[in-house]
């Protein structure tokens, strides 16, 4: 991946940590992602959008099932870290 590439090798786990990034790359790949229709690269040649998305974005259309359960993930997670702040962080003087 290209993409990944240009970030510092010490932040490329923020990467895929990132809920925000799961969610561009999953509007990213099914809104594109199996788009067989061609596109115009400044100096070079045409090429098909699909293609341009797999080399140059690392954005793969067959990757949608691991974006979904990446995002249930963070659902559960979010979901137990409020259940466990809930029950122990009581702020509230009595």
């Amino acid at each position: 991946f290209l993409l990944l590439q240009a970030i510092p090798i010490w932040w490329r786990w923020y990467y895929w940590a990132n809920p925000v990034s799961w969610t561009i790359y999953g509007v990213v790949a099914s809104q594109f992602g199996d788009h067989g229709g061609s596109l115009l690269v400044p100096g070079g040649s045409p090429m098909v959008v699909k293609q341009f998305l797999e080399d140059n974005l690392g954005v793969r259309h067959d990757f949608l099932g691991y974006v979904v359960l990446a995002h249930f993930a963070y659902i559960i997670a979010i979901f137990f870290v409020f259940g466990y702040s809930i029950k122990f962080l009581n702020f509230q003087k009595r």
